[in-house]
């Protein structure tokens, strides 16, 4: 039995996600016994990308339109360039992301997954990491942006890129464990 056994996490994606940073942290917790579901705009399958090449695609468990954040332990938000730039354009999955804030649980971002926190405006006052191409609107939506491997603020997980992914995985991990942040601030 894993430590997030009995928990229920979700990860919010559409077309262009990178792949690895989906597979990789939904593996991690899933082997730690977490029910993982990934939700997008729309049902069916959404496509994964390896860089600037097509990867795999993947099914669909739940729509924005079906899920609140009230259904799950806590919220992975996979990079790529296309996918969070038009996961922010949609005002459900803006207010999921906000939501999770607002119910002080932990949330997690990869690379250029963070561009759909600043959409969301959770990042007022928090230490944060990203792909340093995004780093610029983070900082202007109020974050402070550090060039660190990950960085965990509040219960805000953040990394720069695939290459960070075993320290990113390891701390999704334990705020998920650790369960809801009371500090959070939206």
């Amino acid at each position: 039995m894993g430590v997030l056994t009995g928990k229920s996490v979700a990860i919010l994606a559409t077309d262009g996600f990178e792949q690895v940073e989906l597979t990789e942290p939904m593996k991690r917790v899933k082997d730690e016994g977490a029910e993982v579901h990934i939700v997008s705009l729309e049902s069916g399958q959404i496509q994964g990308m390896n860089h600037d090449e097509k990867g795999d695609t993947f099914s669909v468990d739940k729509t924005v339109d079906e899920v609140s954040a009230d259904d799950y332990n806590g919220l992975i938000l996979p990079g790529g360039v296309l996918n969070p730039d038009t996961l922010r354009t949609n005002d459900k999955a803006v207010q999921l992301v906000r939501d999770f804030f607002v119910q002080h649980k932990p949330v997690s971002a990869i690379c250029h997954g963070p561009w759909l926190l600043a959409e969301a405006d959770v990042l007022k006052n928090r230490t944060i990491t990203s792909f340093s191409s995004i780093k610029t609107d983070l900082i202007n939506a109020g974050a402070k942006w550090v060039d660190e491997e990950v960085v965990v603020d509040q219960g805000l997980t953040t990394s720069r890129d695939p290459n960070d992914m075993e320290a990113f995985c390891k701390k999704v991990v334990e705020e998920l464990r650790e369960g809801k942040h009371e500090k959070q601030t939206v």
